[in-house]
């Protein structure tokens, strides 16, 4: 049985989501796994923190002679146990974990002021006081 590190998509339309896998290289691309060694997520505003690789399961699988695919060859380079952004990778992930600012926003550029009362508006109701008052009779 030859082995292949290849990603299994997941996630749904639109918003895709990779896992990283050992895999038979006949199994179809979103079949069966032996073992799943890391994920890859495209849309991570951060570059480097996009993948994140088993380092230990990696070196194994390409000890005993699995065959990355084109796209896991780039990442387990870039990303792997002696890869050439393993530090910016290790920062990215710091960086995404930690806690979210919201930078103050200032002073409002614009303030609504108050409308001043209107005279016309008290007398409206004090015609309705004298509509409820009894009219005086003269008997």
């Amino acid at each position: 049985m030859a082995v292949v590190i290849r990603m299994k998509q997941m996630g749904r339309k639109h918003r895709q989501f990779f896992r990283i896998c050992a895999c038979d290289e006949r199994s179809p691309r979103d079949g069966r796994v032996i073992e799943e060694i890391g994920t890859y997520d495209p849309l991570v505003s951060d570059t480097d923190a996009r993948a994140i690789l088993n380092h230990d399961r990696i070196t194994y699988w390409l000890g005993v002679g699995a065959k990355p695919s084109e796209k896991v060859a780039i990442l387990i380079r870039k990303y792997g146990p002696s890869g050439t952004r393993a530090d910016a990778q290790k920062a990215a992930r710091e960086r995404l974990a930690g806690p979210k600012t919201i930078p103050d926003p200032g002073e409002p550029k614009f303030v609504l002021k108050p409308k001043a009362e209107e005279p016309a508006v008290a007398a409206p109701a004090q015609a309705a006081d004298a509509e409820t008052a009894e009219p005086a009779t003269a008997e």
